[in-house]
């Protein structure tokens, strides 16, 4: 086992300690990762914080980026040095739902454990990933091969917060070219889907937030309108600036209330993509015999149900081409050592999104 640096959850909703750990080498089919990047998502600080529960101690962390290290005896179409990004979609590639096509939601998601601590408590690998960290050991299902041009910083938001947005209206609600949208929480995933909305020929796509200045940053990124979700009926703003309803109404925040209201957008025979995931427990009510009557549908999107030997193949030459933005996703950059303060200013809400380096020095 080699000894890493990582940031290390010991007690729900304190701050991080930055720890010497200790990491498994690669066995079977798993692969070892050199981190250059790790974004900060708001599900990280979900898990920290206690809100879905989960084993402590953990290292938390599942948006990076870097090179192969070391390889498993039994890891396939890989070699030491290749560029990669991490996701947490861990899959065997056999069950029904991996042979579906739905590798995010794989019934039989095995791998490696392998954190500890030095004296040899175990570490939970959060999201499969344990990525807040120098290194990490994941399964070959979780990696994607990155090109040369693009930089570890920008590639690492592709694992997460770029494929569950712009994945969600491409993959799960499969908008058509000249549908309306509501995008609700103009935040990481929500520009994203808002950039997915552009891309697949939305006609108006309308940001709902709380702040003024986020509804700016959503124009930037491609929605046609903004609406302020303090107005007492936002919904009627809606139906003034489209004429109707909204075909797909996607919620990127994790607040029960919001999906109560949310269907209030949809217009007759609309989808409400459930995207931003509340806390455990936490419940919202609607009216089952108005989707009834609309036929209008709710459905889950995790991890923008990606395929990642599609799905970031056909981002990254998106963003090659200049098609889709990421280097403006990113509002700070910040080192291991700066992780509470940056997981701090995330939570502010100022940031779209915040960056660890793991080495200043590119490659």
């Amino acid at each position: 086992m080699q000894q890493i640096r990582a940031a290390v959850c010991f007690e729900f909703g304190k701050p991080l300690a930055i720890e010497t750990v200790y990491l498994a080498a690669p066995t079977g089919r798993a692969i070892e990762v050199t981190l250059k990047a790790c974004a900060i998502c708001h599900s990280d600080i979900t898990y920290a914080d206690g809100h879905w529960g989960g084993t402590l101690p953990a290292v938390y962390g599942h948006e990076a980026a870097g090179y192969i290290s070391a390889l498993g005896p039994d890891a396939t179409g890989q070699t030491i040095g290749d560029r990669v990004i991490v996701t947490l979609i861990r899959s065997c590639g056999t069950c029904p739902t991996c042979s579906a096509g739905k590798p995010v939601i794989c019934e039989r998601p095995m791998g490696p454990a392998p954190l500890a601590l030095p004296d040899g408590t175990p570490i939970e690998q959060a999201m499969y990933c344990g990525a807040f960290a120098e290194k990490v050991v994941v399964d070959q299902s979780q990696i994607a091969p990155i090109p040369d041009a693009i930089d570890f910083d920008v590639a690492s938001l592709l694992s997460c917060g770029v494929i569950t947005g712009v994945g969600a209206v491409v993959n799960t609600a499969r908008l058509q070219a000249g549908e309306d949208v509501v995008v609700i929480g103009a935040g990481g995933v929500g520009l994203n889907a808002i950039q997915g909305a552009a891309i697949a020929g939305a006609r108006r796509i309308v940001a709902v937030d709380l702040s003024e200045e986020k509804l700016t940053d959503a124009k930037a990124f491609g929605a046609t309108d903004g609406i302020l979700a303090t107005d007492p009926a936002p919904w009627d703003r809606l139906r003034e600036i489209t004429g109707r309803g909204a075909d797909a109404v996607f919620v990127s925040v994790g607040v029960p209330a919001v999906y109560s209201t949310a269907p209030n957008y949809l217009a007759p025979g609309g989808r409400l993509v459930m995207v931003g995931m509340p806390p455990t427990g936490a419940a919202s009510s609607f009216e089952p015999g108005n989707f009834a009557a609309a036929c209008q549908s709710m459905v889950g999107s995790k991890m923008g149900n990606t395929v990642l030997a599609r799905d970031i193949p056909w981002l990254v030459d998106l963003y090659l081409q200049g098609r889709l933005k990421l280097d403006e996703l990113i509002s700070r950059r910040w080192s291991l050592d700066q992780i509470n303060e940056a997981i701090a200013d995330t939570k502010s809400g100022a940031a779209r999104r915040n960056v660890i380096i793991f080495d200043q020095n590119k490659e």
